[in-house]
């Protein structure tokens, strides 16, 4: 399971919605099956559920669970997870709100901090620090 697979799925379970690895498993699936039920929204209507979606003959069999909620509600999610994932996998996991959080707890929170994050992501990433050796 990649990263981002396991930052949209927690996204997704926490607003109870299914997410089959085969169409979300990476950034590129996941931006694909978007794409793909953006364009049936826009062809069929933005009011029709993602089971009148599939009906059409789309290859999504996987979502059939989710046949009367609106497909137009479905698509938003997953595009708000699709974010939400990127920036946790840029992020090596950390998320703003971990930050924001944190900061608060710490009286360190400015209100320019969010904006400042938002514009440079680089600063929320985390890596491993090599432990240099030193000769004794």
């Amino acid at each position: 399971m990649s990263d981002f697979y396991k930052y949209f799925k927690e996204n997704m379970d926490g607003l109870g919605l299914p997410t089959p690895e085969n169409l979300f498993g990476t950034s590129q699936s996941a931006v694909s099956t978007a794409s793909t039920l953006l364009g049936l929204i826009d062809r069929f209507g933005k009011d029709k559920s993602v089971g009148e979606l599939l009906s059409t003959g789309v290859k999504g069999g996987k979502l059939a669970v989710l046949s009367t909620i609106n497909a137009s509600f479905y698509v938003g999610a997953v595009i708000g997870s699709i974010a939400v994932a990127t920036g946790r996998n840029l992020a090596g996991g950390t998320s703003l709100a971990d930050v924001l959080r944190e900061a608060q707890m710490n009286h360190l929170h400015r209100p320019w901090l969010a904006s400042l994050l938002v514009r440079h992501p680089k600063i929320l990433k985390t890596r491993k620090i090599k432990q240099v050796r030193r000769a004794p």
